[in-house]
């Protein structure tokens, strides 16, 4: 199958940037039965990982790569919908601190099923020793180290 001609075929930040877009519609499609969109559901699968304590926003916002104002926009509607509920934090009150609440818990619970569905469709299409090295790369990408890297990086004249 030939590919037309495109901008991601020269541009490293378009071929992610598409691939996104063409995995978040697919794996969305998968957990659609949810109520959840990806996004929403890697967000509560990264605040269920804090556990009861929840986590202060700051952080979250820098594991998912975030601006708190996405954060909060992105929280908007978990919270509303009683799925996530922010608290202050016992140590610091100015702090913010993101929760499952049980409702929350229970769809996360059920979404999660619905995406191992399609993370076993994305190995078995894919391969899976090579979404386990994709994801590895990925990671790298996003860290803080890539990312001081880059910019540090000279521009090539």
């Amino acid at each position: 199958m030939n590919e037309p001609e495109g901008v991601w075929q020269h541009c490293t930040n378009s071929a992610i940037r598409r691939a996104a877009r063409q995995l978040g519609q697919l794996y969305d499609d998968v957990i659609a039965p949810s109520g959840l969109k990806g996004t929403q559901f890697s967000l509560m699968s990264q605040i269920a990982l804090a556990g009861r304590d929840g986590i202060p926003l700051k952080p979250l916002a820098e594991a998912m790569v975030m601006d708190l104002s996405a954060l909060g926009h992105t929280l908007k509607p978990l919270t509303r919908d009683g799925l996530v509920e922010l608290i202050a934090d016992e140590k610091d009150g100015r702090v913010r601190r993101a929760r499952l609440t049980a409702t929350g818990a229970a769809r996360q619970a059920e979404a999660l099923t619905l995406w191992r569905d399609a993370q076993a469709r994305f190995d078995a299409a894919f391969g899976a020793e090579r979404s386990a090295e994709m994801r590895a790369l990925l990671g790298l990408v996003s860290s803080p180290d890539f990312a001081k890297a880059f910019r540090a990086a000279q521009p090539i004249r």
